[in-house]
């Protein structure tokens, strides 16, 4: 609980630091908006129509690795708060080159991410507006959320604890609504009668076989991009130690409540065969079970998620620039912050540069097409950057074995479930090329990586000495 004096008390950051104003309970739903985007909301129904019913295990299988992932990132944090995220982990224990990899390529990770996100939001948009423009209510949200990093970044929370409650709350309503249908065996007009038998009814499983399970994995990691943006806040959060636990510790619950069991109600309500791919299958839930006026009500819910989604984009953006402009990284001006304490120049930048990727929609208003390709690029560096989370875990409990033993806060699994863990996350990255919307992305991503590396070692031969003055 905070007091009147909190304003007035000097913070750890000044000048050009970042401030610690987030609390815990902005941190929290930050975390729980991570893990709610479009890749739930409108990548869902495109996972169902590729796995059926086995979306459940699908997104089971990677929520468990996900939260190994967090857990082994929270314990090198919390053993060392002198890091700021998770790429100044990477940077310490694989390297100043990974980091630098790592760090710009995360950056580029959460541009095409709020990309994906602003495309949704006209999609949605185009719901009840369907001869509107695409680009327009892009291009506007865009705006807005820029607008909104600029100022000091307790806004930023507020708006982001707002946005967080509002999913939740629709999440658990729509559980709840899909429980009672269940029970009533409701019937919708189409003639489907609502029954968790859906789930287990003949072909549901499998429909197009093994390698639909396999397909499904893309979009679904996309879904859990974000998760990692716990430890971004960690150089914000006012009481780190609990903060972060609590934070991580919650993820396999908003898992259960967020994915499995809202997606047990949607395929039990409506059945899996009628859930279109490229439309969100939160809204035609309740299209398809004839309540149109619920199913507006979800579409708005379903933009403001989009809108959060792209808000965290910017908002973490915008903090790897500073992180790396302050490594003397990425221009100077970057690591200058305003009198809000918000990092206003990369703010922008990160802005701009995403409006590169909006200005799509005014060659390709297909939104689905925009949205595969940018979650693909976003789902394959989401992959190297857990990797790398876990490989730096390995190389700590090696080099640091007393900061393990005297941690309160251990990964449970050591060494045995990293190492489990890395191989499940290169297993994922190889079924990227199963399918052909999603293998270009594949192919191209390592001549990104490749810039980088060349970046990086011309940044050092063309570094100038800083004079040391003798005294």
């Amino acid at each position: 609980m905070t007091n009147a004096h909190d304003d007035a008390r000097p913070e750890s950051g000044t000048g050009n630091e970042l401030k610690r104003r987030l609390e815990s309970r902005h941190v929290q739903l930050i975390s729980i908006s991570g893990a709610i985007g479009t890749g739930l909301f409108m990548g869902s129904g495109k996972v169902i129509a590729l796995s059926g019913t086995s979306i459940i295990l699908v997104y089971a299988i990677i929520g468990f690795f996900v939260f190994c992932v967090m857990r082994a990132m929270g314990e090198m944090l919390l053993a060392d708060l002198r890091f700021k995220s998770f790429a100044d982990i990477v940077a310490a224990y694989l390297g100043a080159e990974v980091g630098f990899v790592l760090a710009w390529s995360y950056w580029l990770a959460w541009c095409v991410a709020a990309i994906a996100d602003m495309v949704m939001v006209a999609g949605f948009f185009q719901y009840w507006y369907p001869d509107a423009p695409t680009w327009a209510p892009a291009m506007f949200t865009l705006a807005v959320l820029v607008g909104l990093n600029l100022l000091a970044v307790k806004v930023f929370g507020e708006v982001e604890f707002w946005f967080g409650l509002i999913k939740v709350i629709a999440i658990v309503l729509l559980i709840i609504a899909g429980f009672v249908l269940i029970s009533m065996a409701y019937t919708s007009p189409d003639g489907v009668t609502a029954s968790m038998s859906h789930l287990v009814e003949r072909g549901s499983m499998l429909p197009h076989g093994i390698s639909g399970f396999f397909a499904g994995f893309q979009i679904a990691i996309f879904s859990f991009a974000g998760t990692e943006l716990i430890g971004t806040t960690a150089a914000e959060a006012r009481n780190p130690e609990q903060t972060l636990k609590k934070a991580i510790n919650t993820i396999p619950v908003r898992i259960m409540l967020f994915y499995v069991l809202s997606l047990m109600c949607i395929i039990s309500v409506v059945s899996w065969g009628l859930i279109p791919a490229n439309k969100s299958p939160f809204v035609q839930l309740f299209l398809l079970a004839g309540f149109p006026a619920a199913a507006g009500m979800i579409n708005f819910v379903v933009i403001t998620s989009a809108a959060s989604s792209a808000n965290s984009g910017i908002y973490s953006g915008a903090r790897v620039l500073f992180g790396l402009s302050r490594k003397r990284s990425a221009p100077a001006s970057f690591g200058q912050t305003s009198r809000q304490g918000a990092p206003a120049n990369a703010i922008i930048f990160t802005g701009v540069s995403m409006l590169v990727g909006v200005a799509l929609l005014l060659f390709i208003p297909e939104v689905m097409t925009i949205f595969t390709l940018v979650s693909t690029v976003s789902a394959i560096i989401v992959l190297f950057t857990w990797s790398m989370i876990t490989i730096s875990y390995l190389v700590y409990r090696k080099r640091n074995p007393e900061l393990h033993e005297q941690s309160a806060f251990k990964f449970r699994g050591g060494i045995p479930l990293a190492l489990i863990t890395q191989l499940f996350l290169i297993g994922v990255l190889g079924l990227l090329s199963l399918e052909a919307d999603t293998r270009a992305a594949l192919y191209a991503m390592p001549f990104w990586f490749l810039f980088l590396v060349v970046a990086y070692r011309w940044k050092l031969k063309t570094r100038v000495p800083v004079a040391v003055p003798i005294s």
